[in-house]
């Protein structure tokens, strides 16, 4: 799992059919650089500047209610982020 925080969005204005309903979010690891953000798909309402925990394994088909083409999936957010150096 990966700690990071949200970026920004990804606006779609065609997608297929497995990825409707789902938001798509710009997060930038806690411990990478700008050129690390990536983007994940998230359903619980992930907001800008909020620390979240993405998976990016296989898990991230045990968390969606259906099949879909994601490779990294917001699972959590963080109320009370960590001290960063």
């Amino acid at each position: 799992m990966i700690l990071g925080t949200v970026k920004g969005t990804v606006y779609s204005t065609r997608k297929i059919e497995n990825l409707k309903g789902l938001k798509f979010l710009m997060v930038q690891p806690v411990n990478g650089t700008k050129k690390d953000v990536f983007v994940a798909a998230d359903t619980i309402g992930a907001g800008i500047g909020e620390m979240v925990l993405v998976t990016t394994d296989q898990t991230t088909q045990y968390a969606l209610d259906y099949p879909a083409p994601v490779d990294a999936f917001i699972v959590g957010i963080v109320d009370n982020p960590p001290a960063m150096e």
